[in-house]
């Protein structure tokens, strides 16, 4: 699953796959903007963890990802 991370005071989001469910990041999500977590922590599918600062998310974009085309003739 594809997640986007805007960050406040940032130029750029935070773009990482995961292999968590959406009900899972959700669920992390829910536990940082509500204060019950500092950090909303989540896992890249390399294994990576990204910590971001509850009170710095500006919002979370949650999607699937997108295969890549390669050629020229793909549609």
């Amino acid at each position: 699953m594809e997640v986007k991370i805007g960050v406040q005071h940032a130029p750029r989001e935070i773009v990482l796959e995961s292999g968590q469910s959406a009900e899972e990041v959700e669920r992390a999500v829910s536990e940082a903007l509500t204060g019950k977590t500092e950090l909303l922590s989540l896992t890249d599918e390399k294994g990576r963890k990204v910590l971001v600062a509850s009170e710095r998310i500006a919002y979370i974009e949650l999607g699937e990802p997108t295969a890549r085309r390669v050629g020229f003739g793909a549609p």
